[in-house]
């Protein structure tokens, strides 16, 4: 029997997330393993008078292009895909793999190739999304290999996943809109804000957001959602941060990642394990040792790690930057093939003020 959540999940992605419109042309960017959810959205674009178009990941495959492939095998970037980035109105990406382990004994360097290819993707889409011409959102189709990963029962996990995007069933897009205005709220305050100071064990960081907007996240771009969000001063970024839960990269885990920086930059990163891994991926290009993004979690539906950067990077009371490329629209001008999110918790001791005010002590806001 069908579920009748993931049906109103796809619903709430194509008429509220991307607001698909009559005319225009929807990318299904999805596993096979997310059959069932794509199903129910290429219904729902059909509904809203757009015209779907799926673009199948195989899993399989990406195993077999770093088993077998070449180096210019592996950096081939189909050109339907790039056709669909650079001319397609909006995209639905839902994350959904059998097994979450499956690249973890593959050459860290091939993968590294393989995301420097997918370099121009990323920058068509962050421009594109900057300019008002491309609309996006990301989701989770559950499976038993996301399921273990978060250390629940598949029944558990999906409860978690459909419950963390639609804490009110009969009506997700209500729930969204209040969580909207209330991050209003807080981007209202920061405006025209310069300096940010974090503190938690293991971590003081300093960065400025002079002349820098935060985005409201809302549920548009992410489902589920809750941040604001930032690009700090590509420069500015000084101290060091300890990251509280495994990093996670392309299924690659890394944990107890360090890192210290200067004018902006990584000068030194250490992990406890995967360092190799980390290390190698700092290095894919000239931007990805500066910071993308700097963003506050707001949910607090979201509870606990799940190993999914989706959920974990919203876990409300914790903050996370990126490596690599930022969004312009937050006037971010740092350039990269990579985005990775690392998640630190300030719910026990951490806190932040911005111009010398205290903005946010034990993971709540105190403005």
């Amino acid at each position: 029997m069908a579920d009748q959540r993931m049906d109103k999940l796809a619903d709430l992605l194509v008429n509220y997330s991307i607001g698909v419109r009559p005319g225009e042309n929807i990318l299904l960017h999805a596993p096979t393993a997310a059959e069932p959810l794509v199903t129910a959205l290429y219904r729902e674009v059909i509904k809203a008078g757009g015209f779907p178009y799926y673009y199948a990941i195989v899993p399989e495959f990406e195993q077999l292009l770093y088993r077998f492939g070449s180096e210019q095998q592996i950096a081939f970037i189909p050109p339907a895909l790039t056709h669909a980035m650079e001319t397609f109105d909006a995209r639905i990406r839902v994350i959904s793999e059998p097994n979450t382990k499956a690249l973890t004994s593959f050459d860290p360097d091939k993968i590294v190739m393989r995301r420097k290819a997918e370099g121009p993707l990323m920058r068509t889409l962050m421009q594109r999304t900057a300019a008002g011409s491309l609309r996006w959102t990301v989701a989770l189709f559950p499976t038993h290999g996301h399921a273990q990963n978060a250390e629940m029962s598949t029944t558990e996990f999906e409860d978690f996943v459909y419950r963390a995007c639609m804490p009110d069933e009969n009506d997700p897009i209500g729930h969204w809109k209040k969580v909207s205005a209330r991050q209003d709220r807080i981007i209202q305050w920061l405006k025209g804000k310069q300096q940010v100071h974090v503190t938690a064990p293991g971590t003081d960081l300093q960065l400025s957001i002079a002349g820098r907007s935060f985005e409201n996240c809302d549920g548009h771009m992410n489902m589920p959602d809750g941040e604001v969000f930032t690009g700090p001063v590509e420069t500015s970024v000084e101290g060091m941060v300890s990251f509280t839960y495994p990093a996670i990269y392309y299924m690659r885990e890394v944990q107890g990642v360090r890192l210290w920086f200067e004018n902006g930059k990584v000068v030194k990163a250490q992990a406890d394990k995967g360092e190799d891994y980390l290390v190698k991926t700092l290095d894919t290009d000239a931007g990805a040792r500066y910071v993308g993004e700097f963003a506050i979690g707001t949910n607090d539906g979201i509870t606990r790690f799940t190993r999914e950067i989706l959920f974990d990077e919203k876990i409300g009371g914790s903050f996370h930057m990126a490596m690599g490329s930022g969004y312009p629209e937050t006037g971010s001008k740092n350039d990269s093939a990579i985005h990775w999110d690392m998640i630190c918790d300030l719910r026990q001791g951490g806190q932040i003020t911005v111009d010398g005010q205290l903005m946010y002590k034990d993971g709540k806001f105190v403005i």
